[in-house]
């Protein structure tokens, strides 16, 4: 997908400030035992078409609202899912002046997901 260089200027700059890792740096998380809550920020059509086993859904649009009612805990690690990792980066970056400190964005987003061979749900 071709994006507007106005969205690529704000996503590079959200990416100036946030953690991330590809879908190999997800699974050793996994195979490591570190838990964290997988949030997918994909519009509800996206996520209803297909997601990650066992991810939570709130959407780019809902999820600043919504967070602190879902996990009250700031500390907790999020690791946010997009479908290439650029709305990914934009709602940690949120997140992360929210005051939330372990917010990761998934590089690579349900793309990389869908070929890594780790679980889906529809």
């Amino acid at each position: 997908m071709a994006h507007n260089p106005g969205f690529l200027k704000l996503v590079n700059e959200a990416k100036s400030r946030i953690k991330e890792t590809d879908i190999q740096g997800y699974k050793k998380m996994l195979a490591d035992g570190q838990e964290a809550v997988l949030i997918d920020v994909r519009e509800d059509n996206e996520w209803a078409a297909g997601h990650a086993a066992g991810a939570m859904h709130l959407g780019k649009g809902v999820i600043e609202r919504d967070i602190e009612t879902r996990i009250p805990d700031k500390n907790t690690r999020l690791v946010l899912y997009c479908g290439g990792g650029f709305r990914s980066a934009l709602s940690a970056d949120a997140l992360q002046q929210m005051g939330y400190a372990d917010v990761i964005s998934l590089d690579g987003g349900w793309r990389a997901y869908q070929q890594s061979g780790l679980p889906v749900e529809k």
